[in-house]
């Protein structure tokens, strides 16, 4: 009986040990699979406690494989994922990386249970055998208090108070201490007055040197511990570095202007229910701003199915379900806020929802979102307030020196208006009245583009842009009139219609108001009529350049009283005109000479370099400048290729850029010519010199040769001819004369 009830006592330590671990995760699948454990790990050892001490292992070890191929089981019908043999091996080998970058809830899956089952299955072993098999209750308990302590260290700070389950792990310990007390034996009666008095002797010196030694750890850990008791626990995930992004992924805002020259380019399809007004798919959201590039700026966590503890919003459910097609990178499009995914793995940054995978985009992946979208009180957000404290100093930040002009406009709006929503209001009124919106705008978002954008000249290229410029210009705003401000990168979802393209591509701003982001449209609606920006805004010229100085006009008596003009003087005055103008006949002179030297030096310059290149060097050297001679031309035409893209992507791009000047003239101007010669063969090619290696590329050995070479040169000059025979006049002499190509890497 004694037995039994320290087997009873090791069993409810090592529950309490589930106990502890088990807030952390979703449910209480893992606290059943680890209280199963114990139970099998104790019973093993109590029945078995009559066999010889060298059979509780391998008949432990039966029924640990046991255990475990159970707990793969459940876990994966529970979670929805593989429960294969190698999918077994896998969770084995990753299940401490998954513990310590898993999102909190922990979605119990293979990988996040097999290691806590385990480990409890080895600690009731151990235990069971020390104080059922060979009576050292007291050793017995090591092991159960090491992993009631793991379990702690695990949750860390993320745990809730539950002061109940360090006690009963407490007791449970006593009551195996009470149990196993035994008797004197019967052998003492037959001691002698002296060795009684030694056997006391011993015992009391042992317990007066245990007491001594819990005095002294009292004394030595005492204050430490009480130190400790209103901090929070660390936090061991910190050890472990979440997965990363690049850079693309990091700032996905420059990928709208590739997006919006490929507005055909299918990424994804997405069906949604739920909602008869589908609000926008979310790809990202960005945070931190520099002054040059808004980043995403976020810390992911390996998650299940389950994405949040608990609800943030108490709106209506939307289901999505999407399916890949030409959509790359690792940051994954969901409706926000994220509550549940299937179908994938993923990792989410708790801060925004945003959700990447980790092995990335293909196509064909097909996943699902649970999402609840927020609708916004309009009457409630008139009286709304925005916080100031250091939990949103990133999102009110503006390194660096803002341009006087945007501070100056962001006064300006905000004069008279003291509701943060009406603020808000007001540059969103602002943006959509006096900008237009265009689909091929330059891609750039720092302060010199805000600044073009809100005051550049309209002949020039300012004030229009995309939805990038706009997005920008209201965060840069908002910030500078208090508003904790982030952007968000999506796609517009068109309702009855699944497939989403390039051109769906769109940035929005998002405001913290009570707690809640809620979006706003700052683009111009379709029927808005753009109003001069100058007749109701005109930034002032800066502190540090002073206005002209001006004579003031005389008034009315002075101006009867000033000395009337005379005649012009004669002699010396006249010979100094004289030479005067000889003077600027002879600079004149000069200035033409060289004005025709420079028109006739550059071009024979630019086409002697474009020769040499060209017909000289080896076959890689050739084809290399062959594909320099593509991007200057580009840059020449004005349509420089983004530097992210591959080089087939440019070679698309190329052929965009060339029709979409070919659409633009003007009717009646340009004259019927044939189809701009690809550049496909000459992409190909620069991919075969700079990876070259024993694969071929699109059929091309290697190692490219003469004739690839010289085809790569015709094919080059073939387009840059086409690309700027398509130019006006104006434009042709400009580019014959351009000489920043001569200077180009």
């Amino acid at each position: 009986m004694r037995r039994l009830l320290v087997a009873v006592a090791l069993l409810g330590m090592l529950v309490m040990a589930a106990f502890a671990l088990a807030p952390i995760y979703h449910g209480p699948l893992l606290l059943q699979l680890m209280a199963g454990a114990a139970a099998g790990s104790v019973g093993v050892s109590v029945a078995a406690r009559r066999l010889p001490g060298w059979s509780a292992a391998p008949l432990s070890v039966v029924g640990l494989v046991g255990v475990v191929l159970l707990a793969m089981r459940v876990s994966a019908a529970a979670a929805g994922v593989d429960g294969s043999l190698p999918a077994l091996r896998e969770a084995l080998r990753n299940s401490i990386p998954r513990l310590l970058l898993a999102l909190i809830p922990i979605e119990p899956q293979p990988d996040t249970v097999l290691l806590p089952v385990i480990l409890t299955w080895l600690t009731g072993l151990a235990a069971a055998e020390l104080g059922v098999r060979y009576h050292r209750v007291l050793l017995s308990y090591a092991p159960p208090t090491v992993l009631f302590g793991a379990a702690l260290y695990l949750v860390g700070p993320n745990g809730r108070s539950a002061s109940w389950v360090p006690l009963a792990f407490a007791g449970f310990a006593a009551l195996g201490l009470i149990v196993s007390n035994r008797p004197p034996p019967a052998e003492e009666d037959r001691l002698t007055e002296g060795q009684r008095r030694t056997l006391r002797l011993r015992v009391g010196a042992g317990a007066a040197a245990g007491l001594a030694a819990v005095v002294a750890l009292s004394q030595l850990l005492g204050p430490s511990v009480a130190a400790k008791v209103g901090t929070s626990p660390a936090e061991p995930r910190n050890m472990v570095t979440p997965p990363q992004l690049d850079s693309l992924d990091e700032s996905p805002l420059v990928r709208l202007s590739g997006w919006a020259l490929n507005h055909d380019q299918h990424l994804f399809d997405v069906e949604v229910t739920g909602t008869d007004a589908p609000p926008p798919v979310r790809l990202a959201v960005l945070n931190d701003y520099d002054g040059v590039t808004w980043r995403v700026g976020a810390t992911y966590r390996n998650a299940g199915r389950v994405v949040a503890g608990k609800p943030v919003l108490t709106d209506p459910q939307v289901r999505q379900v999407f399916r890949i097609a030409d959509l790359d990178g690792r940051l994954l499009p969901g409706i926000a806020t994220p509550e549940e995914v299937n179908g994938v793995r993923v990792a989410v940054d708790t801060t925004d929802g945003t959700m990447i995978l980790s092995d990335g985009l293909r196509p064909g992946v097909q996943y699902s979102v649970i999402s609840r979208v927020h609708r916004p009180d309009e009457n409630a957000m008139q009286v709304a307030d925005v916080p100031n404290t250091d939990a949103v100093a990133r999102h009110l930040a503006l390194p660096g020196k803002v341009p006087d002009s945007i501070a100056q406009l962001a006064q300006h709006l905000g004069e008279g208006v003291s509701s943060p929503y009406q603020k808000a209001f007001a540059i969103v009124g602002w943006l959509s009245e006096h900008y237009k919106a265009v689909g091929d705008a330059p891609s750039g978002h720092a302060y010199p583009n805000v600044e073009y954008f809100l005051f550049g000249p309209k002949q020039a290229g300012g004030q229009k842009g995309t939805s990038e410029q706009f997005a920008a210009a209201f965060a840069v705003l908002a910030r500078l009139m208090g508003l904790p401000t982030r952007l968000a990168v999506g796609f517009r979802v068109e309702p009855g219609r699944n497939e989403v393209h390039g051109g769906d591509a769109v940035a929005w701003p998002e405001v913290l108001f009570n707690g809640v982001w809620e979006p706003f449209d700052p683009m111009p609606k379709a029927d808005t009529v753009q109003r001069p920006t100058e007749d109701d805004f005109r930034p002032k010229p800066p502190a540090s350049q002073p206005p002209p100085e001006t004579v003031p006009a005389p008034s009315g008596s002075a101006a009867s009283q000033s000395p009337k003009p005379t005649t012009a003087p004669t002699g010396d005055a006249t010979g100094q005109d004289s030479s005067t103008g000889v003077t600027v006949a002879v600079a004149g002179g000069a200035l033409l000479v060289t004005l025709m030297a420079f028109a006739a030096a550059v071009p024979l310059a630019k086409r002697t370099r474009r020769r040499r290149r060209l017909a000289q060097g080896t076959p890689a050297q050739r084809i290399d400048a062959a594909w320099a001679e593509v991007l200057t031309g580009l840059r020449l035409a004005g349509r420089p290729a983004p530097p992210h893209l591959t080089a087939s992507e440019v070679a698309h791009y190329a052929a965009a850029a060339a029709t979409a000047r070919a659409h633009s003239k003007p009717r009646g101007v340009a004259t019927i010519r044939s189809a701009t010669p690809p550049v496909d063969d000459v992409a190909a090619l620069i991919n075969a010199v700079a990876f070259a290696g024993p694969q071929t590329i699109r059929g091309l050995p290697a190692g490219p040769g003469e004739e690839q070479a010289t085809r790569a040169a015709v094919q080059a000059v073939a387009y840059v001819d086409e690309l700027r025979a398509r130019r006006g006049f104006w434009r042709r002499l400009r580019w014959t004369l351009d000489p920043r190509p001569l200077f180009w890497k």
